[in-house]
């Protein structure tokens, strides 16, 4: 439990310091790149101290000067902390919409244009969500969803929600597929243990949605190319089986 107290130590003292000195700053200036990069310097410190180390390879692979559409597998929390730090300049993320009502946190995210994903899987809210992740992309900041919409329970490649597709197709992003493997089983669902060790992450080349003429298509290409970086057991699970594809 040593690494959950450190992790949880850094991030309860300096994120509210950040917070109550970046907040105001962004709010009067309208520039969130002091808190943005505050943010990002914590969550990596977090991890780090607490002994995980991150290996990291493919970033080459990432686009210059072009907004993007990241697309990583999803097995702990440590997978945030871990790979938004490593995205170049400024990526907003697709989250739980509970996540936003966190006091000072929740603030922080809604002037990041963190956008929030709605669970209760009514249409209208997709389309909502689906919207203002099209303007932040436009506006010139990233984003990064991970597409099963949960955390894999057993580490094992979970079916994928539409939602991001239509998102890469409807502004035409490239999307960048990222593996995440060893965090599994450093913090696993449902449990507060952290556990030190290796985080491995990928960035695969980009993948054009406009190369591809159905949603299916272009879900399996990605799907494919996020696969080929994981170990074998992680690349099916039980639910995956079928298709690799899950309502929106």
């Amino acid at each position: 439990m040593i690494a959950a107290f450190i992790i949880l130590f850094i991030y309860g003292t300096l994120g509210p310091i950040a917070g109550i000195l970046g907040i105001p700053w962004t709010l009067l200036t309208g520039d969130i790149t002091w808190l943005y990069r505050r943010a990002m310097w914590i969550a990596s410190a977090g991890v780090r101290a607490a002994g995980i180390r991150i290996d990291v390879t493919g970033r080459e692979n990432i686009p210059r000067d072009q907004c993007c559409i990241f697309m990583s597998n999803h097995v702990s929390n440590l997978d945030p902390p871990v790979l938004l730090p490593l995205i170049p300049g400024r990526t907003s993320i697709l989250l739980k919409r509970e996540l936003m009502k966190i006091p000072m946190l929740g603030m922080a995210m809604r002037l990041g244009d963190f956008v929030p994903v709605d669970r209760s899987h009514q249409r209208e809210k997709a389309i909502e969500s689906i919207r203002t992740a099209a303007r932040v992309l436009r506006s010139g900041v990233h984003i990064t969803v991970f597409p099963e919409g949960t955390r894999s329970r057993d580490g094992r490649l979970l079916p994928f929600k539409k939602g991001p597709f239509f998102l890469a197709q409807e502004t035409g992003a490239p999307i960048v597929p990222i593996s995440i493997h060893g965090t599994e089983g450093m913090m696993r669902k449902g449990s507060m243990r952290v556990f030190p060790g290796t985080a491995h992450v990928v960035f695969h080349p980009a993948v054009d949605p406009a190369k591809f003429a159905t949603r299916e298509e272009l879900m399996a290409a990605v799907r494919a190319a996020i696969a080929e970086g994981l170990p074998e057991w992680m690349r099916t699970g039980p639910a995956a089986q079928s298709a690799g594809v899950a309502a929106e």
